[in-house]
């Protein structure tokens, strides 16, 4: 039987209850739940679900209709960007084969937020012939919201404008990318993370294949961190990223968000701790049986 994974991302990082009642909608609609990731500085929780063709997507209205009732977005601070309380919530095809079940299922998945919930809906990926998230997250809600006002972009499914307190949901279908981030050590600031990321995401100076890069500071913590998605860890494994920003400032430790194949650690440095990072929970393979 095919399997997906959906990857809701939603904009609330700090509250345990609502994730716990956002988590739990999830499973009541059909989907297993396999790993939730909260960040209270990012202020986002990443969910990452399993589920078959045709149940997945009901399984995520669901949760999805648990977060918008919880999540006003038009207060939310937080250092990630964000344009929704379901920012964004991917279908993930884990081979070629599934692929054209995973499009299938986000576009299901965008009726149903826009009928369902009223939230405007956009596609990004493959989907939206290539549009980036970050270029739709462009201005936050607001500034996503003036465009759709002036016509510059036009919703998927749902209504014209953007929910009063929901925001903007964003819906792909892609393959797994690895959310990745790295600590700097002491005394390096956010304006160094800033520089490192630009330098490292794909069209930088040294811009590594597939990478998407933010510099962020982590009041709680009080860290500089280089945020990464990395959209093909078969191409670029987490070492070379790690490689990478070690050039220009020493790192002292590593996060995981959600899951990855197991691909994208080898090699992997034994120096770098990876907090939390359990492989029979964060490996793909291992969380579905299959590894």
């Amino acid at each position: 039987m095919t399997t997906l994974l959906a990857v809701p991302n939603v904009s609330e990082g700090r509250d345990q209850a609502a994730l716990d009642a956002i988590g739990a909608a999830f499973e009541v609609g059909g989907a297993r739940v396999l790993d939730v990731h909260a960040d209270s500085d990012h202020h986002r929780a990443v969910l990452t679900l399993a589920g078959a063709p045709g149940r997945l997507a009901p399984a995520v209205l669901e949760g999805a209709r648990e977060a918008v009732a919880r999540i006003d977005v038009s207060t939310h601070a937080g250092a990630h960007p964000r344009v929704g309380a379901v920012d964004v919530a991917p279908i993930v095809h884990l081979d070629r084969g599934s692929r054209g079940a995973a499009c299938a299922e986000a576009l299901v998945l965008g009726d149903l937020l826009g009928r369902e919930l009223n939230l405007p809906v956009l596609l990004y990926g493959a989907l939206a012939g290539g549009r980036t998230r970050a270029e739709l997250r462009r201005g936050g809600p607001e500034g996503l919201g003036d465009r759709l006002r002036a016509g510059e972009l036009r919703v998927d499914f749902g209504p014209a404008e953007r929910h009063p307190t929901a925001g903007v949901a964003l819906v792909a279908a892609r393959p797994p990318l690895v959310a990745f981030n790295l600590e700097l050590a002491p005394p390096a600031t956010v304006t160094d993370a800033e520089r490192i990321a630009a330098r490292i995401r794909e069209g930088g100076p040294d811009g590594l294949t597939g990478v998407r890069a933010l510099g962020l500071e982590l009041t709680d913590r009080g860290v500089a961190q280089v945020s990464t998605n990395v959209e093909d860890p078969r191409a670029t494994p987490l070492a070379a990223v790690v490689e990478a920003v070690r050039v220009h400032a020493p790192v002292s430790a590593a996060e995981l968000v959600g899951l990855a194949p197991a691909a994208a650690f080898e090699e992997f440095p034994d120096d770098v701790p990876i907090p939390g990072f359990d492989p029979s929970r964060h490996l793909i393979e291992r969380a579905l049986g299959d590894g």
